[in-house]
């Protein structure tokens, strides 16, 4: 059972890093609101602030301006300490780049996930969200015995263990065929009807077709924000 899922609120959130002409501002004035389970697709080119967004969320980062708040936690205010507990209760990270264990197997790393948030069960958890992946059989293989596919849904897989509420993804097709990039997508979709508030960021507008909600950024501005235009379509119409 997935716990309630906090409300992400963002209010008048900057980040700038560096200073004088030399300084970057990676977001500026950002009012944000996510309320309940929901698909959403933060939408850019690369260099608009997507990944900052992100990392601000899921505690790994603290704005400059304005405040973020998981449900009753202030981000801007709280520790490290605080951010770290939010990391392993509240949020789970899906990377492009998978972040896996090379060391350890698909079974260890989604294992992993269980253990660091102190979930009952982890040796039963595992061998759930590995079978739910479609992965079970595979458990035993090393992340470079994988193909790109089943090391993304190895990370995934992680992220579920952990039975965090939020789901964070950072382009998790961009390293992936259409095909495989598809199935990866069924898998996060899913998530939102088993109760959790997953956010997608991304420069793909096909896979914006898919959300709830589409938040586009421009210079570390949102510039729209709503349903995708023409309204949402079924994973399968996808095309890319």
């Amino acid at each position: 059972m997935v716990p309630v899922v906090p409300r992400i609120d963002l209010c008048g959130v900057g980040k700038h890093y560096g200073g004088g002409e030399a300084g970057v501002t990676a977001l500026e004035d950002v009012d944000l609101r996510v309320e309940g389970s929901a698909f959403v697709v933060v939408l850019g080119p690369s260099g608009c602030g997507k990944t900052t967004l992100l990392n601000l969320v899921g505690a790994l980062d603290i704005p400059t301006a304005g405040t973020v708040r998981l449900g009753g936690a202030d981000l801007t205010r709280s520790s490290q300490r605080e951010r770290r507990e939010i990391r392993r209760h509240t949020v789970s990270f899906v990377f492009q780049s998978f972040n896996l264990f090379p060391a350890l197997t698909a079974r260890e790393n989604v294992r992993f996930g269980a253990d660091v948030a102190g979930r009952p069960r982890a040796r039963e958890v595992t061998e759930e969200v590995l079978d739910g992946v479609g992965l079970a059989p595979r458990g035993d293989h090393f992340p470079h015995q994988l193909s790109g596919g089943e090391q993304q849904r190895v990370a995934i897989a992680r992220a579920l263990a952990t039975g965090n509420p939020i789901l964070l993804a950072d382009e998790p097709t961009g390293e992936l065929d259409f095909h495989t990039g598809v199935q990866i997508l069924v898998l996060l979709e899913a998530q939102t009807a088993a109760g959790r508030t997953v956010v997608v960021v991304t420069h793909n507008r096909e896979i914006a077709r898919i959300a709830d909600r589409v938040v586009e950024l421009s210079s570390g501005r949102i510039v729209t924000d709503g349903p995708p235009p023409g309204g949402r379509v079924p994973v399968g119409d996808l095309r890319w």
